[in-house]
């Protein structure tokens, strides 16, 4: 038996939950999981499944492709343990990469690190200790072009499908967020009121901030905008200096990373415009 992912997005109407069904019992196979969402904004309805089949994916291929021309419908089918082959970039801050490549080798991510790449060497220890290869990219915005010339290089050398920014202190191109589209996923601080720019846990804590957090989200053209996958605060008091905030804004971050890595790999996160509809 062959353990599947099948996930689906379409305009909502009657007969699609059947049809599935229908293309799964046809197959011999048996749903073990089903989460659905209709959205009444968008009219649009999301499916998530995992089920068992005898026989591999690509037994579905040709039941699927009727059922996408019936119903309008973007779907995707991928086996349960297959592990995304993921690169993962950083420049000198190294909570979120230590964090993602710990649970990795735990096997608590379902991802194949192919490569760090970072803009400078400071990171380049924790790959070591992890066997990962590093490439260093010096980025400018001189050489942008030929930076990102040199990722995407190491993108299809490693046949990557997914990029995770841990903490990489780099605007993408337009092009290149074009071309990743729904593949780039980036974390930031959140903060009420937003501070950018020089020491941001320096400015919370100036401004007296009770709620810290971070926020994960795809990677587009418009910076740090795009669909968010995963969000997560903690409450702080006024008794904490800035370090204590950064310290805890940090470890929000990890987690808030993790989780979004973590759902995109195992198809639980569904575009739906500019939101998501994910399924955990």
């Amino acid at each position: 038996m062959s353990s599947i992912v099948l996930s689906l997005s379409c305009p909502d109407r009657p007969g699609i939950v059947h049809s599935i069904s229908g293309i799964l019992v046809a197959a011999g196979g048996n749903i073990l999981e089903s989460q659905q969402y209709g959205d009444p904004d968008t009219g649009r309805f999301f499916l998530r499944v995992e089920a068992e089949i005898p026989g591999p994916v690509e037994y579905l291929n040709e039941p699927v492709k009727k059922l996408e021309a019936e119903f309008d419908a973007r779907v995707e089918i991928t086996e349960k343990d297959r592990k995304i082959k993921t690169i993962i970039m950083g420049s000198t801050t190294s909570h979120c990469l230590s964090d993602l490549l710990y649970l990795k080798r735990e096997g608590r991510l379902p991802i194949e690190v192919t490569r760090v790449v970072s803009n400078h060497e400071k990171l380049r220890p924790i790959a070591d200790f992890y066997g990962v290869p590093y490439t260093h990219i010096p980025f400018t915005k001189e050489r942008r072009a030929e930076a990102e010339a040199e990722l995407l290089d190491i993108v299809e050398e490693t046949g990557a499908e997914l990029i995770v920014l841990a903490r990489y202190m780099q605007v993408l191109s337009p092009e290149l967020c074009q071309r990743m589209a729904g593949s780039i996923i980036n974390i930031h601080h959140s903060f009420l009121p937003s501070f950018k720019g020089a020491r941001p846990y320096q400015q919370a804590h100036d401004r007296g901030v009770k709620l810290i957090g971070a926020t994960a989200h795809y990677v587009t053209e418009d910076l740090d905008e795009g669909p968010i996958i995963e969000q997560d605060v903690e409450r702080v008091t006024h008794a904490l200096s800035s370090a204590d905030l950064q310290a805890i804004g940090e470890d929000v971050e990890r987690r808030v990373l993790a989780r979004a890595v973590q759902w995109h790999a195992e198809g639980r996160v569904l575009r739906n415009g500019e939101r998501t509809v994910v399924f955990p």
